[in-house]
C-alpha cells in the first residue's frame, strides 16, 4: 500500500464528503483526485466539463489568480491556500478540505435570473442553475469576497479567505459569497 495522498502532506481526502448530491460529480475530492500539491498542470479547459475533473483545491488556487497583477502566479496562490488551510485548522480544528467543500456547496446559487429580451422589452426570467455553474460561481464568489476583504486592510488574503470559507461553510451571512448567493436567489424568486 502506497502512502495515503494528503494535501500539502497534512490534510486527508479520505473522510471528505459532498453534502449535496447534485454536486458530487462536480466537486473532485474522491481518492482518484487526491493530490499532494494543487498544481497538476492539467489541461482542464481543453474540453467542455473537463474542469469538473480538476481537484477542487486546485480550482480554488486557480480562481485566486485573478486581477491582472496576480495572473499566472500559481505558486503564490498555492502558498496562500496552504496558509489558509493552516488557519482554518487552527480556528476550528476541522479538516480544511471538508470546510472548503461545504463552503462551495453552500455558496453556489441554486436559482438565477436570465434576461429574456424581445422587441426591446427586457424582462428577467428565473432559471435553475446547473451544478457545474454552481461550483464555478461558488469558487468565484468565495475568492472575490476574500480579495475584497483583504484589499487595503491589514489582514492577509489567507486570513480573509479562511474567514470567508468558514463563514460560508456554516452558511452564515457574514460571508460575502453567501450574501451574494442570497441576493441572486431573491432576485430570481421575484422574477419567477
Amino acid at each position: 500500500m502506497a502512502t495515503e495522498v494528503k494535501l500539502f502532506n497534512r490534510w486527508s481526502f479520505e473522510d471528505v464528503e459532498v453534502k449535496d448530491i447534485a454536486l458530487i460529480d462536480y466537486i473532485a475530492v474522491k481518492q482518484k483526485y487526491a493530490v499532494f500539491l494543487p498544481h497538476t498542470a492539467g489541461r482542464y479547459n481543453a474540453k467542455r466539463f473537463r474542469k469538473s475533473q480538476c481537484p477542487i483545491v486546485e480550482r480554488l488556487v486557480c480562481s485566486l489568480m485573478m486581477k491582472g497583477r496576480n495572473n499566472g502566479k500559481k505558486l503564490m496562490a498555492t502558498r496562500i491556500v496552504k496558509h489558509t488551510f493552516e488557519i482554518i485548522h487552527l480556528l476550528n480544528g476541522e479538516n480544511p478540505v471538508q470546510v472548503l467543500v461545504d463552503a462551495v456547496v453552500n455558496a453556489g446559487p441554486r436559482e438565477d435570473s436570465t434576461r429574456i429580451g424581445s422587441a426591446g422589452t427586457v424582462r428577467r426570467q428565473a432559471v435553475d442553475v446547473s451544478p457545474m455553474r454552481r461550483v464555478n460561481m461558488a469558487l468565484c464568489l468565495l475568492t472575490t469576497g476574500a480579495r475584497e476583504a483583504a484589499f487595503r486592510s491589514i489582514k492577509t488574503i489567507a486570513e480573509c479567505l479562511a474567514d470567508e470559507l468558514i463563514n460560508a461553510s456554516k452558511g452564515s451571512s457574514n460571508s460575502y459569497a453567501i450574501k451574494k448567493k442570497d441576493e441572486v436567489e431573491r432576485v430570481a424568486k421575484a422574477n419567477r
